[in-house]
Parts: C-alpha cells; sequence; structure tokens
C-alpha cells in the first residue's frame, strides 16, 4: 500500500492529502504565486481551495506564519481571485 502524503492547511490546520490542496510559494526573489504543478521552485505552504480556508489564512496571518515575511495585501487579493478561478 502506498503512502499519501499529508500537508497542513494554513487556513482550517487540518491535515489533508497533499493533492487536495493548493500549493502557494514564495520564490528566492520573495514573490508569492500559486504553483499550480507542485513543481516550481520555492517555499510552499498548502491551503484548501474554498474562499473560506483563504479567509482564515488571512486573518489568522498563515501564510505570514509559514513564510516568515509579511505579506502585502495586493498579493492576497491576486490569491483570492486565482482561488476563484480554480474554484469556479
Amino acid at each position: 500500500m502506498k503512502k499519501i502524503p499529508l500537508r497542513q492547511c494554513i487556513g482550517c490546520r487540518e491535515m489533508k492529502p497533499k493533492k487536495d490542496l493548493i500549493r502557494v510559494i514564495r520564490t528566492p526573489e520573495d514573490e508569492i504565486l500559486i504553483d499550480a504543478t507542485g513543481r516550481k521552485n520555492g517555499r510552499g505552504a498548502y491551503i484548501c481551495p474554498t474562499a473560506e480556508c483563504l479567509k482564515k489564512a488571512i486573518t489568522g496571518k498563515g501564510l505570514e506564519r509559514s513564510f516568515k515575511m509579511r505579506i502585502p495585501k495586493e498579493v492576497y487579493d491576486r490569491l483570492e481571485e486565482e482561488m476563484a478561478q480554480i474554484d469556479g
């Protein structure tokens, strides 16, 4: 039986299978992006593909904690737009 990799959502803080989550990365240039392929280079954090978890991650400063840096509001706005495209 193959082991399923689990990751913790930065919004709801639940452990879920890696393939069910969206990977958000911080590149070496300190740019925050959604990594659809899961293969891009950079520090990764995982979030459920729901607007609810993104809101929890923003209010709980989950991304800031994961990446150890301040996240500008524009980044959260862009993430919301990209999540809406994925969700819908």
